[in-house]
């Protein structure tokens, strides 16, 4: 195990519907429950991610029920996707998720393939 792997935790973050068109409150009842390995610095480790890759898992919730499940991927260029089991839902993209930081009341946003994209608010982040 070098330095790096001793820093890496997989945590749980809670990603809820930020406010936008249709949510002028956002809507903490949508979102992504997503398990991955963050940095000291809550950064996504992609590293970490490919050293297990069956730990980085995503559900997709609505009102608060499970919509979609499936895992999180680190792929080429560095992109982040969630991969949604197939028939249970849309893929989606992490808009930059290679630079953000999943801290608690952090943005991030996420493109479907529709080319809609969401922005979501990080509700919270716990070690797992």
């Amino acid at each position: 195990m070098n330095e790096s792997d001793a820093m890496t935790q997989f945590h749980h973050i809670r990603l809820e519907l930020a406010r936008e068109p249709g949510h002028p409150d956002g809507a903490p009842d949508e979102g992504y429950d997503i398990v991955a390995p963050l940095d000291a610095d809550g950064r996504l480790d992609g590293d970490a991610q490919r050293a297990q890759p069956d730990r980085g898992h995503v559900r997709r919730f609505s009102r608060n029920e499970t919509v979609s499940a499936g895992r999180l991927r680190h792929g080429p260029s560095g992109r982040w996707m969630l991969d949604m089991d197939q028939g249970e839902g849309e893929d989606a993209i992490g808009f930059r998720f290679g630079d953000e930081r999943f801290v608690a009341g952090e943005y991030v946003s996420l493109s479907l393939p529709s080319g809609k994209q969401h922005t979501y608010i990080v509700a919270r982040v716990v070690e797992v």
